[in-house]
């Protein structure tokens, strides 16, 4: 499946048009397609005058950034070890069967995007799951469906 890149030249406008403004576009990019389409990545490289390689190269350097559809959800869970301990483990294989898939993948329909994390450094909170960016404490599995819903 294609996305639709007509709100591509949008994003690209409103920066310079110098190698500088790259991560910038990519941030940009992804937050509006959920990952980095690789027709997006020829169309940035040739607008800022960078080369292809190097705008797959930042595109793969950094873990912010995906070369395939994430979910409008990505629910990540740390399974640093803090958290293993306090059960991490659980609640990811919770996540598991109720989303039927993996850490790492995608649901079909691009809703989630399930991945696990080494440690997000709030170990106090433990076991600590975060959706899109905000951080939830001391889950528990009775708390699964809420976090789907990103409450």
């Amino acid at each position: 499946m294609t996305p639709d890149l007509n709100k591509l030249p949008k994003i690209i406008d409103r920066y310079p048009k110098k190698p500088q403004s790259l991560i910038t576009v990519l941030q940009d990019i992804q937050r509006e397609y959920h990952y980095l389409p690789s027709e997006a990545l020829k169309e940035t490289a040739k607008a800022l005058d960078v080369p292809l390689s190097k705008v797959f190269s930042v595109s793969t350097f950094y873990n912010a950034f995906s070369l395939y559809p994430r979910g409008e959800r990505v629910i990540r869970v740390c399974v640093g070890t803090t958290c293993h301990i306090r059960g991490a483990k659980l609640i990811q294989q919770q996540l598991e069967d109720r989303l039927n898939i993996k850490a790492g993948q995608t649901t079909p329909d691009l809703k989630y995007t399930l991945e696990v994390v080494n440690c997000v450094g709030a170990c106090a909170m433990a076991p600590v799951v975060i959706v899109n960016g905000k951080y939830y404490g001391s889950v528990k599995v009775s708390d699964i469906k809420k976090l789907m819903r990103g409450r």
